[in-house]
């Protein structure tokens, strides 16, 4: 079997019910938008998509759950859900903190869809997504961050992205140059 691509999704579902959430919600509310026009490119090319969530120590909660609770939050959260929400054929791990690589079971799953190239997208670029990459980039996979897909507040967008650029864990594309680079 090839190798192929595989579209990670960071923390896109939240309640929005942490310091900064509101601040946040905006931003997360493009980035899903964005995202959502990535997933539709791997779901036409039958590419795998992978839901990576933090269980916000809620560990009674399932990811199924975590969705529905954020569809009747209403408002942010509920929004986010509209335009990313998981379908068929979807996968999903939940993490207990900021990497999606830490005490989850994302490295199996990724060797047994044969996976050696991730698209990171999804929310807090200078946390979840950044602590993503870098774990991704030990592990020797070629990363690519969605430039229009992560979110973060305003004033450390720049420097997670140059963090991300600087340290050649992960290249950063703009979405039409990504489809074409890892989807074409």
């Amino acid at each position: 079997m090839a190798s192929r691509t595989a579209l990670l999704i960071i923390d896109v579902f939240s309640l929005f019910d942490f310091p900064e959430g509101d601040e946040l919600a905006p931003a997360a509310i493009d980035a899903a938008k964005e995202a959502a026009r990535i997933r539709r490119e791997f779901d036409k090319r039958q590419l795998p998509v992978i839901y990576a969530n933090d269980n916000f120590g809620d560990w009674q909660r399932d990811f199924p759950q975590l969705v529905r609770d954020c569809r009747h939050n209403g408002g942010s959260s509920a929004e986010v859900v509209k335009h990313i929400g998981p379908g068929a054929g979807h996968y999903f791990v939940l993490k207990p903190k900021h990497s999606a690589f830490l005490a989850t079971p994302l490295a199996i799953l990724l060797a047994k869809l044969n996976v050696n190239h991730l698209v990171l997208c999804g929310m807090a670029l200078d946390s979840c997504v950044l602590a993503t990459a870098l774990d991704a980039n030990s592990r020797e996979y070629r990363t690519v961050v969605a430039k229009q897909a992560v979110a973060a507040l305003p004033d450390r967008r720049e420097a997670a992205l140059q963090v991300l650029e600087r340290s050649g864990a992960a290249k950063v594309m703009d979405t039409p140059e990504l489809i074409k680079e890892c989807l074409g």
